[in-house]
């Protein structure tokens, strides 16, 4: 709880700053005075003011007390202005998808495209003696083929974790998957057919494109809040329009906006699909991400009629390498079972042995809570040497979870181009382009938190940030 009682401090702080009522140059308020306003002990705020000073953003000078640095701004929140409903079409993205993704994670580039967070915040140690463990002490069980719902003491974790969660999970509920990709491939043809229009929140996840091309699905995107994510009256507004076979929605910090879609308006868009017996796909992967001490609900909380597949994965949080995945598929528990075993038989034996002793030893609430602590300070320092080397006019999302930042560049900017800019001189992104059927976000790139702060990566933040101001125009 203290944890959360300074970082609730610093975010006052920069909230003070972000509005003009700390201008750059300005004296702190004291420690005591902060400390009596805020109701908070004197070394709570002292805890804030250091963490501060470490990221930046203010500076002690002796006998005179904290000031805010000159380069302490950060750029304004990114906002999504509603747009009109596009007619539903073809998904025809993989071309350029695919030169993103071989560029991703390239050793010789400096790593703002690799959405997962770096290894140097995953249990690696842990897990590598865990799954050796394993291995020695049932070594028949680990080297052959897993069932193909999936290793038994895996599934059982998992139920239970969820349902502690408040999501409604028997025993044997989940199935296990390569991947949370895997599981919304399983989702997609567990609920659809070749041709069938899917509604999809804009912007979205570049993989989530890449699937309804490949299984030859139409697609109309629904406005995406970059605070909020997907509203209740914007769902609306689609279901009368078009005829919908399947929504694929990302409530908790979606990829790439990060935006967090309020629980009372889950539980009504829930209910909305039910009414009309479609099928909600949900990409549940980053929800465990979340910075504030309450977890997110999820769409599947509210699902009383088996219409929400949930999808989610350890990738994001433990171990990308295993790509071990999971999926609540609700009434499509049958035809997922079938499309599975025709696709994977049966996932990874040692990952999921390995997985489900981690959870059965507790281990992975300590290391969440360090991880979650880690990526809010990573997007607080990002964002500050984002306002330090980024054009006028540049705007940035400002999230509560997740490990990536929306940035909206000056209209004149083409991220595609940017792109490969940056690919030239070594610093990896993701152009908006990839995130969309329309040419609606040709001005913004994706960027990752995941890995520490380095000399390297500001040296990338500071390249990207000469490149967009040299496509600026006056």
């Amino acid at each position: 709880m203290e944890t959360y009682r300074y970082r609730n401090v610093e975010k006052n702080v920069m909230s003070m700053i972000d509005a003009g009522a700390l201008g750059l140059g300005d004296k702190l308020p004291s420690l005591r005075s902060l400390s009596a306003k805020l109701g908070v002990s004197v070394s709570t705020v002292n805890q804030a003011y250091l963490e501060l000073e470490r990221k930046g953003v203010i500076e002690a000078r002796p006998r005179s007390g904290f000031f805010v640095r000159r380069e302490s701004k950060r750029l304004p929140r990114t906002e999504t202005a509603p747009a009109p409903l596009a007619q539903p079409r073809p998904v025809t993205r993989i071309g350029l998808i695919q030169s993103v993704l071989e560029s991703v994670g390239a050793a010789d580039r400096v790593a703002l495209d690799v959405i997962a967070p770096g290894p140097q915040r995953m249990p690696l140690r842990e897990l590598g003696r865990i799954t050796a463990a394993m291995v020695r002490a049932e070594p028949e069980r680990a080297m052959g083929y897993a069932p193909i719902p999936g290793d038994q003491k895996l599934i059982h974790q998992i139920a239970y974790r969820s349902m502690e969660f408040g999501i409604p999970a028997d025993p044997d509920d989940p199935l296990i998957t390569a991947g949370c990709l895997e599981a919304l491939y399983i989702s997609l043809r567990s609920t659809c057919r070749m041709g069938d229009t899917v509604l999809i929140q804009s912007p979205t996840y570049y993989c989530f494109l890449q699937l309804l091309e490949t299984l030859g699905l139409r697609a109309v995107e629904v406005p995406s809040d970059p605070d909020h994510g997907v509203a209740p009256e914007e769902l609306a507004r689609a279901l009368k329009t078009f005829d919908i076979a399947a929504c694929v929605f990302a409530p908790n910090f979606n990829n790439p906006d990060s935006s967090l879609t309020p629980d009372e308006a889950k539980e009504e868009i829930v209910a909305m699909l039910a009414r009309r017996d479609i099928p909600l796909v949900e990409d549940d992967v980053y929800t465990d991400l979340h910075f504030g001490p309450k977890r997110p609900g999820t769409y599947k909380q509210f699902d009383q009629k088996g219409l929400v597949l949930l999808c989610s994965s350890f990738s994001k949080t433990i171990a990308p390498g295993f790509r071990v995945g999971w999926m609540l598929p609700g009434r499509y528990r049958q035809k997922a079972l079938e499309i599975k075993a025709t696709t994977n038989v049966s996932s990874s034996s040692p990952a999921q042995m390995a997985i489900a002793e981690y959870l059965r030893q507790g281990r992975m609430e300590r290391h969440l809570k360090k991880l979650r602590t880690d990526l809010e300070r990573q997007m607080d320092t990002m964002q500050l040497h984002l306002g330090r080397h980024f054009p006028a006019g540049t705007r940035v999302t400002h999230p509560v979870g997740g490990a990536v930042l929306w940035l909206e560049l000056p209209k004149s900017v083409d991220s595609v181009e940017l792109f490969f800019q940056a690919r030239a001189e070594g610093v990896g992104i993701a152009p908006g382009a990839i995130f969309s059927t329309q040419d609606k976000f040709s001005n913004y790139i994706r960027l990752s938190c995941g890995y520490p702060w380095t000399d390297d990566l500001e040296r990338g933040v500071r390249t990207l940030g000469r490149l967009a101001g040299s496509m600026c125009r006056p």
